[in-house]
Parts: C-alpha cells; sequence; structure tokens
C-alpha cells in the first residue's frame, strides 16, 4: 500500500445532527446522542464522519445560518459536548469533519447587527450593500430558495445581498477583515482538533465586482462569482488548513454542474483537497449515463492529479433509493457502486439502513427549500419511540421504521446493513479498492464493468442496471489489455448478474 492521506483511501459518513439521535428525548436529534451511537459507526466500518452544522443559529435554515461561527446551538448541546464527541471519535480511528459556512452568516449575528446598525458602522462594508429606491433592486439575479437576492433595509436605505434566504445576507471577501475573521473561525476549530472541513458554496464566496444582471438567470451560475478571487482566497485556505499537522483536509460543495470547472477549484493541488462533484449524484439509474459520468471524472479529474468523490444521497437530494425507484435491490447495488470507484465515497447516514424518503404532511413541512423528506430521524429500535425517547420527533420518521431500524437490521445478516458492513471491510482489505487504478471494461449495455488494480491486487466489479439478468464474461485478455495486469493464466470469470445487482470479484 503506497503511501497516501488518510482521506484518500476513507469512506466519509455523513450526519445531519438533527436526525441522527436524540440523547435528551425533545425530539431533536443533538452531540450528545451522536456520541452515544459511535459504537454503530465503529462496528459498521466508516472512517470519518462529517458533521451538518451544529453552530450558534436562529435556524432559518437549520444551521446554515450561523450567528456565531464559534460556539454549539444549544439545541445541539455544548462545546464541551463536542470536545467529549471528537475525543471518543479519535479514539475509536474515526476522524471528524465540521461544516463550514463562509458564503454568509446570519442576519442575527454580530457582525451583521453592526453592519445594518447605520451606513457608516465600521462593519459596513463586512456584507454587500448596494445604493437603490425600494422599488428597483441592484441587479435581476434570484435566490437560491426564490425569489429576489436582495433585501431593502428601510433603517439605511439600501439593499443587501444574500444568495440564500435574507436571514442569510452574503459576507463580502474582498474585504480583507472579513478574510481574517474568517480564517480565524477555521483556527478555531483547527486547534480544538477536528480533522477538516466541508465547505459550502466555497464556490461563491467572491462576487463579481460589477454585480451586472445576467441574461440567463440561475442561483449557482459562475459568472455570478469573481473566479480568479475565488481561486486566490482558496489558496491562501489551503495554505492555513495545511500549516497544521495530521493531514488536515477540506472538501468544497462546488455546486456547478460541470465536472470540467469543478476540476478547476483544485488548483494545481494548492487549493481545495477534494471537491464535491454534483453530475454524478443527478445521474439516473442507467448503465451508459454513469459510464459517462465516470469518464468526464477520468478526463477531468485525473490530468490534475485531482483526487474525485463521490456521493449517492446527502441532506440536500432525496435519497438514492427513492431517486432509483424504491427498490432495495437496486439500493444494494448502489452500495457497490458508490463503495467500489476511485474515490473517496461519501456515505449519507441511513443509506446503510436502506432508508427511502419520509412523506411529510403538508402541515409538518418546515424547510423552505422541500428537503424535509431526505432529513427525515433515523429509526434506532422497533420500540414506538425508535430510540429517540419521543414517538414524534421534529419530522415524521421514514418508511417501515419498526423493520429498517439499526438494531432489526443488525441481528439480520442477510440485510442491507450488513452488506453495507461487508464492503466497508473488502475496501479496508484490498489496496486496489482504495487507492488502485480504474479502468473500463467490455460489458452488455446494461452492464457496468470495470477493474481496479493495485500492484498484485486486482478486483473487478460488475454492476446491472437492467431489469434482466445478464451473462457476463470477463476474459484474461481482456484485463491483461484494459488493466496492464493480468489475474492469471487461464483465469477469468463467466457468470449470470441478476437484474439490480452487482458483484465484486477478486
Amino acid at each position: 500500500m503506497p503511501e497516501a492521506p488518510w482521506w484518500k483511501t476513507a469512506v466519509v459518513y455523513q450526519i445531519y445532527p438533527r436526525s441522527f439521535a436524540d440523547s435528551t428525548a425533545d425530539g431533536v436529534g443533538d452531540l450528545e446522542g451522536i456520541r452515544q451511537h459511535l459504537d454503530h459507526l465503529e462496528w459498521l466500518g466508516v472512517d470519518a464522519i462529517w458533521l451538518s452544522p451544529f453552530f450558534t443559529s436562529p435556524m432559518a435554515d437549520f444551521g446554515y445560518d450561523v450567528a456565531d461561527y464559534c460556539d454549539v446551538d444549544p439545541i445541539f448541546g455544548t462545546l464541551a459536548d463536542f470536545d467529549r464527541l471528537l475525543a471518543d471519535a479519535h479514539a475509536r480511528g474515526i476522524r471528524v469533519l465540521i461544516d463550514w459556512v463562509p458564503n454568509h452568516s446570519s442576519d442575527r449575528h454580530p457582525w451583521f447587527v453592526e453592519s445594518r446598525s447605520s451606513r457608516d458602522n465600521p462593519k459596513r462594508d463586512w456584507y454587500i450593500w448596494r445604493d437603490g429606491t425600494p422599488d428597483q433592486t441592484p441587479n435581476n439575479w434570484s435566490a437560491a430558495f426564490g425569489g429576489k437576492v436582495w433585501t431593502w433595509d428601510e433603517a439605511t436605505s439600501q439593499w443587501y445581498l444574500h444568495l440564500f434566504l435574507p436571514e442569510q445576507p452574503d459576507l463580502n471577501w474582498r474585504n480583507p477583515e472579513v478574510v481574517a475573521a474568517m480564517h480565524d473561525t477555521l483556527r478555531f476549530w483547527l486547534d480544538r482538533g477536528v480533522d477538516g472541513f466541508r465547505m459550502d458554496v466555497i464556490h461563491g464566496i467572491v462576487k463579481r465586482a460589477d454585480l451586472a444582471d445576467l441574461p440567463v438567470d440561475k442561483h449557482h451560475a459562475p459568472d455570478r462569482f469573481d473566479e480568479p478571487a475565488v481561486h486566490a482566497n482558496l489558496r491562501e485556505i489551503r495554505a492555513l488548513i495545511d500549516g497544521y499537522p495530521g493531514d488536515r483536509t477540506s472538501v468544497g460543495e462546488v455546486y456547478i454542474l460541470s465536472t470540467a470547472k469543478v476540476a478547476e477549484y483544485y488548483g494545481q493541488g494548492d487549493e481545495l483537497h477534494m471537491a464535491f462533484n454534483f453530475p454524478p449524484l443527478y445521474a439516473p439509474w442507467d448503465a451508459a449515463k454513469w459510464r459517462t459520468r465516470i469518464d468526464r471524472v477520468v478526463e477531468e479529474l485525473d490530468p490534475r492529479d485531482a483526487w474525485p468523490t463521490w456521493v449517492l444521497s446527502n441532506h440536500d437530494n432525496p435519497r438514492h433509493r427513492t431517486r432509483y425507484g424504491g427498490s432495495e435491490a437496486r439500493a444494494r447495488a448502489a452500495a457497490v457502486l458508490l463503495l467500489t470507484l476511485r474515490g473517496t465515497p461519501f456515505l449519507y447516514a441511513g443509506e446503510e439502513l436502506g432508508l427511502e424518503d419520509a412523506v411529510i404532511p403538508k402541515e409538518r413541512e418546515v424547510d423552505p427549500a422541500g428537503r424535509d423528506i431526505c432529513r427525515a430521524p433515523i429509526p434506532w429500535t422497533a420500540a414506538a419511540d425508535h430510540g429517540w425517547g419521543v414517538e414524534d420527533p421534529w419530522l415524521p420518521w421514514p418508511p417501515e421504521p419498526d423493520v429498517r431500524n439499526a438494531d432489526v437490521l443488525r441481528a439480520d445478516e442477510a440485510s442491507i446493513l450488513h452488506l453495507y458492513r461487508r464492503i466497508l471491510a473488502a475496501r479496508k482489505g484490498s489496496p486496489a479498492l482504495q487507492l488502485g487504478a480504474w479502468s473500463p471494461l467490455p460489458a452488455p449495455p446494461t452492464v457496468l464493468a470495470y477493474s481496479r488494480v493495485l500492484g498484485d491486487d486486482r478486483r473487478i466489479v460488475l454492476v446491472n442496471f437492467g431489469d434482466a439478468p445478464v451473462a457476463v464474461s470477463v476474459d484474461v485478455e481482456t484485463v491483461v489489455e484494459v488493466a496492464s495486469d493480468g489475474l492469471g493464466e487461464g483465469e477469468g470469470y463467466a457468470g449470470t448478474v441478476a437484474a439490480d445487482s452487482a458483484v465484486i470479484l477478486r
């Protein structure tokens, strides 16, 4: 096994704290609830956890509107609770990434309260203000969740910019004081011992200077942003993180649906360590579409020596089992796909239980962007409260919580939970699956076939996206030709891969 940073061989498990586990029986998940379930994550075999925001917040966007970057919201616990969670995770060999929200703060953050207080306040320029009239916005941009990106402030007779909710004013990254203050928030958590950051909307932190109208209005469009300035800031952030020991890391939310553009945010190995590449997340359950998405990753990232990431579900998108049609067989095959591609997989809490999206009655909807369905609480037991101490938590349960919970599935060695555990163990035992070269193999149209090879360790993965069994044959000549490494004289594989099924061959 060659030397490599830990994050290249890791499987990262995303936790949405509100929905993971509740230690206080108030219906909302918290940091102590996460700590109490680290045994589950250690048993499962994940290498790191990423915690969505738990900072002080009025919760207009459930923590992505930060009122204090250096403290824990009381609903989730205290800094002491975080320190215990971090220490216990590290004791189990589990790294901890936290969410960093640099594009915007809450409108309740003391910085914005000062900025809004008067036009001549020293922090006025910490946010983006523009002149105008109450009936004419400075430009035609739209906000991510609908409506304008501008809100009129009656007290000071100016507009302020917010790419998201009005409660989330955008910070002005052209102001050196803002840059220094945000760097200090990184240092606060790095000094505390976190292993890295998931960086929210990182590609958008510096807006174009002219704030000009756009002919095509897309809320994440790259032409809204000053890309050279963003890249310059990323290089400074990278230098800051790399100045700490222990291979600290960053993964950026670069919400651009172009793998070629995403690749630019790795810089020359001096910007993001990793970046989320969203086109595969939105690919349908189709072999040809996935083959195209993977080819783009190879073509765009490999020349930069940029390490890929893979994700099928997260807190912002429908769970992949639901998105792929609801079949557990398909969810199992997707698990094999996610965990055998070259790169770092990010596993969303609940995928290992095969969860589907929840059905949220209209009167229970709370998220302005309609993302409640993928944020339903994780069921831990078959009891009426499913291990939460309350039967009716902040959101309704996902489907079948009586049988699709951690306790019941752990008792069944044929369950999808055990499948995830076996695949994670297979990754840990295989240098090829962790760091090996990826090469496509010839296969029938509905089958995605590829090899992973590192030295003497060789794996072949076959994923049948079709609704019928398919006969597949992989011979030694094919492997020699494509992977430049054979399986051994006279060896090969011929067999049938079931519909919506996958196999890993050694």
